[in-house]
This record gives C-alpha cells, sequence and structure tokens, in this order.
C-alpha cells in the first residue's frame, strides 16, 4: 500500500495588476512595497525575470490598511512600523477584532472600548473610557439603590455631618 503525502491546500494567489485594482494604488506602489519588504507577496514570489508575483488574503488586508493610512495622511515609514506591530500582534491569528485610528500622527490599536495602544509609542497603552459603558453601568448601579427626592427635608443629624 503506498503512503499518501498530505498536502496543505493551496491559498488563492492574486497577480499585482488585480491587486492594484482592488486596493486602489498603482503598480509601481505595489512593486516599491515589495522590493522594500513593505509587503511582500506570500503565496508566490517574484522569481525572476517574466515570473509574477501572487499576493494572498492576508497580503491584501495588508495593502488595504495601508492605503487607508496614506489616505489619512500617515507617513510610509509610520505605516512600517504599524505594520510590524499588527504582525507581531496577530502571531498567525486573524486581526478582525482590532480597530486602527489614526489622526494623522499617531496610529492607535482599538482592541476593545477600555484598551487603546498607540501602535507608533512601542505598544504604550493609553488611557481611554467608553462613556456609553460608564453611563450603562452607572444606570445599572443606580436601579438597586434607594433614591432621595429633592423635596425632602435632610434629617438634623445628616446636615450637620455635610457642613
Amino acid at each position: 500500500m503506498a503512503v499518501r503525502s498530505m498536502k496543505r491546500p493551496v491559498e488563492p494567489g492574486y497577480r499585482g495588476p488585480t491587486v492594484c485594482k482592488l486596493v486602489g494604488i498603482s503598480y509601481r506602489q505595489l512593486d516599491y512595497w515589495a522590493r522594500t519588504g513593505l509587503v511582500t507577496p506570500s503565496v508566490r514570489a517574484a522569481d525572476g525575470s517574466g515570473s509574477q508575483r501572487l499576493y494572498g488574503f492576508t497580503d491584501l488586508v495588508e495593502l488595504r490598511i495601508i492605503k487607508s493610512l496614506l489616505d489619512a495622511g500617515v507617513s510610509l515609514q509610520r505605516i512600517r512600523e504599524a505594520i510590524r506591530y499588527l504582525r507581531k500582534e496577530a502571531a498567525g491569528k486573524p486581526l478582525t477584532d482590532i480597530m486602527l485610528m489614526s489622526d494623522g500622527e499617531h496610529i492607535y490599536a482599538c482592541h476593545s472600548g477600555e484598551e487603546v495602544i498607540d501602535v507608533l509609542n512601542h505598544g504604550q497603552a493609553v488611557f481611554g473610557i467608553a462613556v456609553g459603558r460608564v453611563w450603562a453601568d452607572t444606570e445599572g448601579d443606580v436601579a438597586t439603590l434607594p433614591a432621595d427626592n429633592a423635596d425632602d427635608r435632610e434629617p438634623e443629624a445628616e446636615r450637620s455631618v455635610a457642613r
């Protein structure tokens, strides 16, 4: 009986012109980013003259993130740092739970309503308050408290303590 080798399914690849159209960038940009290592094709790298690079799905997501950050006015140098951070955070997992925000100078990764990370400041945590959550928590907590009316007169003992 012959032993079959188990091959992994081949990830679909997308050629440069298709990628450029999908992402909204020029072929020159895509080529530059591949040559400088910003986004290298994960399915198949260029192998000499006439060969085609093939980009995978994750490559397309990264390219779209890069394009969005460029459109927001973020410099390519800062984008490189942000992409390094995202790759480190991903560690092979999809990044669907992270929201990136930028003011054109800083890039923040929001992992939840309570956790915001300054991507360009070596992962420095940024303080944030989700006001909606505080509001909802307060409503829940107040629902169990006895309420006092403003028209009620303050007892003499409490009045002297408050002074």
